[in-house]
């Protein structure tokens, strides 16, 4: 495997994209396949559930102490859901950053765009399904949504889509290997930009600026 310690600080990818459509499982590949990527592990103040262990699953807090870091701006995103908080602590990933790690966040299109807000140079990525009657046969097939949550599902799926332009690129889930290696390749992409390689070019400056001879 290729050696990044070269590299500046890390990159911060977020992937978005409606339920069901595959998100989770192209996460999960991209992480077996790249190495220097890690999943980011959000705050909640909903209660563990069976199995689920506090720093590895979820980072497990009252909802006293996550009030008091909306109101001190500690998270690039929060959300309330069903009466819970859920919530992306910057300084877990600002120090994941800073020490040359890239950070995979696996948010919904509201808390893309907060992030957006408070780190504009994140590469932002949305995951799309081949068609509405597709990503509706997948939710169903799951077979673990009733027939209203489905339906409230898919109206949040086409308002999710709208937001598919505010993003850096679109990944297509039809045939679930390629959309792997197009997000796969997305990463690799952006690991090799100038931009994120200064030290790289430093040296080589140093090498070659001055014309010297190559033995």
């Amino acid at each position: 495997m290729a050696n990044w310690s070269n590299t500046d600080k890390g990159m911060l990818i977020v992937i978005s994209g409606p339920s069901g459509v595959g998100k989770g499982t192209l996460c999960k590949i991209l992480l077996n396949r790249v190495e220097n990527l890690f999943l980011s592990i959000s705050a909640t103040t909903r209660p563990p559930r069976p199995g689920e262990i506090d720093g590895r699953d979820y980072i497990f807090l009252s909802r006293e102490l996550f009030e008091e870091k909306i109101k001190k701006g500690e998270f690039l995103e929060w959300a309330k859901v069903y009466n819970n908080y859920y919530g992306t602590p910057k300084d877990i990933v600002f120090q994941q950053l800073r020490d040359g790690k890239d950070v995979v966040l696996e948010i919904d299109t509201q808390g893309a765009a907060q992030v957006k807000n408070n780190y504009p140079e994140g590469i932002f990525i949305f995951i799309s399904p081949p068609s509405i009657k597709e990503l509706k046969k997948r939710i169903i097939k799951r077979g673990s949504d009733t027939e209203s949550s489905i339906e409230l599902r898919m109206k949040s799926a086409i308002d999710e889509i709208k937001a598919a332009s505010e993003y850096d690129y679109i990944v297509l889930n039809d045939d679930l290997n390629q959309a792997a290696l197009n997000l796969q390749s997305i990463v690799l992409a952006e690991r090799c930009k100038v931009s994120r390689n200064t030290k790289i070019v430093l040296k080589l400056r140093e090498e070659f600026g001055n014309d010297a001879s190559v033995n």
